[in-house]
């Protein structure tokens, strides 16, 4: 019998995956914790706080977003360059 090849695996959680989960998370967590931001003052140009407070964490779930998906691109290249990917 031919022997198996030895298949070395990479840890499923990272520092980097780590960082893609906090930046994916973080959004929910402002948005859920209503008590934060449920006030008028202070207000932004005319717009009570509860409002712009909200639309600011529409930009930053965005960018939020953006960043976790190249980091996750950046992840999955490192695995697929070291043989951890799926085989294709």
């Amino acid at each position: 019998m031919s022997e198996a090849p030895e298949v070395t695996r990479m840890p499923v959680v990272t520092p980097l995956r780590v960082v893609i989960g906090l930046c994916l998370f973080a959004p929910f967590v402002a948005m859920l914790w209503v008590g934060s931001y449920a006030k008028i003052d202070p207000t932004f140009i005319g717009i009570p706080f509860f409002y712009w407070y909200q639309m600011l964490w529409v930009l930053l779930s965005t960018v939020l977003t953006v960043t976790a998906y190249k980091l996750w691109q950046l992840d999955q290249r490192g695995r697929d360059n070291q043989g951890g990917g799926a085989a294709k």
